[in-house]
C-alpha cells in the first residue's frame, strides 16, 4: 500500500466517523452532548480533508 493509499484510507475512516458523530449529535437531547459531538464531527471532517490533501502528491498540505 502506498503512502497516498494510506492517507486516502485514513480520510475515509475519518469521514465515516464524522458522519456517525453528526448523526449522533442530531439525536442527542442534551445540548452539551450535542455540542461535543458536533465539535468531534467538525474536527474529524477537518482531519479527513487534510488527509485527502496529503494523498495527492505535489500539493502543499497547509497552503497558507
Amino acid at each position: 500500500m502506498s503512502v497516498g493509499d494510506e492517507y486516502r484510507s485514513r480520510a475515509r475512516e475519518l469521514e465515516t466517523r464524522a458522519l456517525e458523530w453528526r448523526e449522533a449529535a442530531e439525536r442527542a437531547t442534551d445540548p452539551e452532548q450535542r455540542k461535543r459531538l458536533t465539535d468531534k464531527a467538525r474536527r474529524a471532517q477537518e482531519q479527513s480533508e487534510q488527509a485527502s490533501r496529503m494523498a495527492v502528491p505535489g500539493l502543499d498540505p497547509d497552503p497558507a
